[in-house]
């Protein structure tokens, strides 16, 4: 693929498509050539998920009709599962999600049991915590039951959808209407998992989950460390991973779970930057302090943006991450691009400031104006 191709072009191509349709011609479901051929027609002119959706509206067209024999067509042309002895990060291939939307839009309506069947199926070739949500939304009672029982299964791709899927704030996914009541119980099961995969996913939705109700996830993860079915080295990974989003934001409770004193004393702390800096321009920011208890510390730095209504938003960067000593002088500097081509952050001229943030507390500010 040529340098600066879309992500859409990367992955839904006339290369990705063959390969899909090589699995129907082989099991000898369609032909191939003529399943490209249909594909490729105005596929260049959609975005990502438009391409997902045409994709799948083409499969209609030459599977059959029934959507019985539509499904067993498409489990005569699966291509082997992905190797389970990976255990992390080996998500698959996004040319074979198409599939999970022929499910949603064919199944969802008349055959619940069927489809959840087939998306099972299919999270082993590649993940299907987008289309699982619609079953979700439609048929919460049926698809719950199974998304219990996926939480024991004997392939991790499996019990991760148990988790990924049901995810309050899945990027890109459709909401769900579920409640803390009805995944944390699912969480149980999941955490103490032998595959990062799975791990990382359940971490992931406790963070999710801490953005509204910070305290049901540190009660959580309180529980899960007295339980002792994790190793510890992997729940430490998790705790860390759940409250990234909590500890950014200085949140005391999750900052005590993680045994950071949020009332660390800290005495003649300094946060020195430019007085005046250039949108574009890339400048040093320094922290100075001198640290009177023993202890762990997360040092960020907090910037305050100029949004376009002339208000700041606060965002959060990481300095150092350190075991201080009591009466120990810390000087810590760092460089801070103030990037005018983002994509998706846009600088604004005006007056800004920067603040030194300690275990969750902010203990030293500085200000300076964007140009």
């Amino acid at each position: 693929m040529a340098k600066g191709d879309s992500l859409a072009d990367q992955l839904f191509n006339r290369d990705t498509v063959g390969q899909l349709a090589s699995h129907f011609d082989d099991a000898g479901v369609f032909s191939a050539d003529l399943f490209v051929s249909d594909v490729m027609n105005g596929l260049h002119d959609l975005e990502l998920k438009a391409r997902i959706c045409h994709i799948a509206d083409v499969l209609a067209r030459h599977l059959p009709r029934d959507f019985g024999d539509a499904t067993a067509a498409i489990y005569q042309a699966l291509p082997p599962p992905l190797d389970p002895s990976l255990q992390d990060d080996s998500f698959g291939h996004f040319i074979y999600e198409p599939l999970g939307v022929f499910v949603e839009n064919h199944g969802l309506e008349g055959d619940t049991s069927r489809s959840l069947d087939l998306l099972e199926a299919l999270t082993m070739r590649f993940s299907m915590e987008f289309s699982i949500r619609a079953f979700l939304n439609k048929h919460p009672v049926e698809t719950m039951q199974r998304v219990r029982s996926w939480a024991t299964h004997e392939n991790y791709h499996v019990r991760r959808l148990a988790s990924e899927g049901t995810r309050p704030r899945l990027p890109w996914g459709h909401n769900v209407g579920l409640t803390t009541d009805d995944t944390l119980p699912i969480l149980d099961v999941l955490y103490a998992d032998k595959t990062r995969f799975v791990t990382r996913s359940v971490a992931n939705h406790l963070n999710d989950i801490a953005k509204t109700n910070p305290h049901a996830v540190i009660d959580r993860l309180d529980h899960w460390q007295s339980a002792g079915k994790q190793s510890i080295k992997e729940l430490t990974w998790m705790r860390k991973h759940a409250l990234r989003g909590l500890i950014k934001a200085g949140h005391p409770a999750a900052m005590r779970h993680l045994g950071y004193k949020t009332d660390i004393r800290i005495d003649d702390a300094i946060i020195s930057i430019p007085a005046v800096i250039k949108r574009g321009e890339k400048i040093s920011i320094a922290a100075n302090f001198t640290l009177l208890d023993t202890g762990p510390m997360i040092i960020d730095y907090v910037v305050d943006y100029m949004k376009s209504n002339g208000k700041t938003s606060p965002k959060v960067f990481k300095l150092k991450v350190l075991e201080g000593k009591a009466d120990q002088d810390i000087t810590i500097a760092k460089s801070h691009h103030f990037n005018d081509n983002a994509s998706t952050f846009r600088l604004y001229a005006g007056a800004h400031a920067v603040h030194l943030q300690i275990n969750g507390r902010i203990v030293a500010s500085a200000a300076f104006t964007l140009t």
